[in-house]
């Protein structure tokens, strides 16, 4: 994956460029969320970048709770503090926190390990639109705004039953939406299999804003918008 790509380190700790924060959505997560486009108005670091960079800093240890508290600007200069014996928060020195971190268990600093498992988890998150949550809208007859839409990455965990692992794939297990008036939670939950074993399981969580009755027309529009974006992207 060649992370250091993705990240530019700084007297105070790393930052992030649009170019970089860019990059890595839409070449390593397959993430075409526009608001991750260099020239975004509102653009923001992917959360799944932030994962990543922690992960390699910090070590991949056998629980780990990541959860999500702001967005994440090109240029911002951030540093991992501790704030308790289990935990770090990801903040820019100034009282800003992005992202709350709690370790439990065994710890590797395995660079090889550590690359697998963060490059299945973040491959299979840069999935969930649309190929988990479009489905899942469908079923409750609910959608997102197409116009725009409104999708908060809340949090993500981890428990691994060994750190012991080689080849690792995530695979879907379960999804659910519990819809409250025009807001949605989403859960994603996966297996971690390596080989013919499973090593662990974990879950993602989403806030989905905005929602209003379902209208295929409208979600097929935005998926195909969503498609073609990746397309283009593809043949640039």
């Amino acid at each position: 994956m060649q992370l250091e790509k993705y990240f530019t380190e700084t007297d105070g700790g790393f930052s992030f460029s649009r170019q970089q924060a860019s990059d890595f959505a839409k070449t390593v997560a397959g993430d075409f969320n526009p608001i991750h486009d260099v020239d975004a108005k509102r653009f923001c670091v992917p959360g799944d970048l932030l994962f990543a960079t922690v992960v390699a800093r910090q070590g991949l240890w056998r629980r780990m709770h990541f959860r999500f508290s702001g967005m994440v600007g090109d240029g911002v200069t951030l540093s991992l503090e501790p704030v308790a014996t289990n935990e770090v928060v990801l903040g820019d020195g100034h009282g800003k926190h992005f992202l709350s971190v709690c370790r439990e268990g065994e710890v590797t600093h395995d660079a090889q390990i550590i690359d697998e498992v963060v490059c299945q988890y973040v491959s299979f998150s840069g999935q969930t639109f649309p190929d988990i949550l479009v489905p899942l809208m469908a079923s409750h007859e609910v959608m997102i705004n197409p116009d725009r839409p409104l999708v908060i990455y809340e949090s993500m965990e981890i428990d691994l039953d060994t750190l012991d692992i080689a080849k690792p794939r995530l695979a879907l297990v379960g999804t659910s939406l519990a819809v409250k008036g025009r807001r949605g939670d989403v859960e994603v939950r996966f297996d971690l299999h390596d080989q013919d074993r499973v090593v662990g399981r974990g879950s993602k969580k989403l806030a989905l804003g905005g929602l209003q009755a379902w209208d295929a027309d409208k979600i097929e529009s935005l998926v195909a918008t969503y498609r073609q974006r990746k397309a283009k992207y593809g043949q640039a």
